[in-house]
């Protein structure tokens, strides 16, 4: 469990900022995210699904599914809904800021990390790894 806490949000080498209110893992999450310019260079899912909104900025989320999507997500009244098997990667054009809400999380989630699919599992922990 976490209360009013601010670390990286999606491991150490990410752009992004966590300011944490609460995350109770089996429960919720509720985290307001300061996404630096640019992205991490991994494409990857989560173990959790996640209703958002984009409070302050642009971001480019790119999603891999049976072909590449690309989407611009700016401020606005629409939630930015994104299931836990989404495989993407988020990319900001200057500083933007969003706020999630995050359901609970499951065992494990996914990066693909320069053609290699790394399976994760709580604390980052890689789980396992497949050549693809």
């Amino acid at each position: 469990m976490l209360f009013f806490t601010k670390r990286k949000d999606g491991g150490p080498q990410s752009t992004v900022d966590g300011y944490w209110l609460v995350e109770i893992k089996p429960l919720f999450t509720v985290v307001l995210l300061h996404f630096n310019p640019g992205t991490r260079p991994v494409y990857h899912s989560h173990s959790f699904d996640a209703v958002s909104w984009v409070l302050w900025g642009h971001l480019e989320e790119r999603v891999v599914n049976q072909q590449y999507l690309s989407y611009h997500l700016r401020p606005g009244l629409h939630p930015v809904v994104t299931p836990r098997n989404r495989f993407h990667q988020v990319e900001s054009h200057g500083h933007s800021w969003v706020l999630s809400f995050r359901g609970p999380w499951v065992r494990y989630w996914y990066e693909w990390r320069d053609g290699v699919v790394v399976k994760l599992t709580h604390g980052r922990e890689e789980v396992h790894t497949n050549v693809k």
